[in-house]
């Protein structure tokens, strides 16, 4: 009993690490991609196992410095449970997070940013437009939420997830961006392809009058969508090269 007891023990072990070293480079791929906000912002993932538990980032620490080790574990309350450093997390980001992680079984990761042509988009009053093959690839897995304040008051959290629905992402109206997915890799996935999205339609509408495709060809591409969070298996390790290659040393 006790030899299974410890397997199984070593098992979550390894299971967590393998979702600190994804989280880590996560918070390091947006560092790179430009669309962090100093120790602002947060990305987060649920951990293995049968608590409601999940990692993190320190108040503190800018994302390019994020490592496996220095994530933050806590609970469904926002308190912390294990620190590798820095203890303080966010209140803010923690309403968010466990809004999401609570509300979703599925959601084992959620990202949320600031970055500037993601809340240009969600300032804009007609949200994300279908103006590349890019936007029409998200839009049937994108929500709205209207802005509130800074999300300090957990009363929000009921209306953030009743917003969220059965999406993988959001807009957070006047605020920024949101993704959830199952996995750290599909939830930068969903992230990678809405920030795009966002920034060719900061820069087209920079242009003057824009060119809508047709409705035929708009309803095409969102059931061509349906498999978006599958492009995971072939985008995160060409990922995780490119960040070896840049900025290696998070999975410590």
């Amino acid at each position: 009993m006790n030899d299974a007891l410890s397997s199984d023990s070593k098992a979550l072990r390894k299971a967590e690490w393998q979702v600190r070293t994804e989280l880590a480079a996560a918070y390091r791929l947006v560092a790179l991609f430009g669309w962090d906000d100093l120790v602002f912002t947060h990305l987060s993932a649920r951990v293995p196992g049968p608590e409601h538990h999940f990692l993190i980032n320190p108040y503190g620490l800018l994302f390019h410095e994020i490592t496996a080790s220095s994530l933050v574990k806590v609970d469904d309350q926002g308190d912390v449970v294990s620190a590798g450093g820095l203890q303080r997390v966010n209140p803010a980001g923690f309403t968010i997070h466990s809004a999401v992680h609570m509300g979703r079984e599925d959601a084992g990761a959620v990202m949320h940013l600031h970055a500037a042509d993601g809340v240009a988009v969600s300032a804009h009053r007609d949200g994300l437009l279908p103006l590349s093959q890019t936007a029409m690839l998200c839009l049937d897995h994108l929500s709205y939420h209207d802005y509130e304040g800074v999300a300090l008051n957990h009363d929000e959290r009921e209306r953030l997830i009743r917003d969220l629905g059965n999406k993988t992402m959001m807009m957070l109206r006047n605020h920024g961006v949101l993704t959830a997915g199952q996995t750290v890799p599909e939830t930068f996935t969903y992230l990678y392809f809405l920030m795009k999205a966002c920034e060719i339609q900061v820069k087209a509408q920079a242009c003057g009058p824009t060119y809508m495709p047709s409705e035929q060809a708009i309803a095409t591409t969102r059931e061509q969508s349906q498999s978006l969070g599958k492009a995971a298996a072939l985008t995160w390790p060409a990922l995780m090269r490119l960040l070896d290659s840049k900025n290696p040393g998070y999975a410590v």
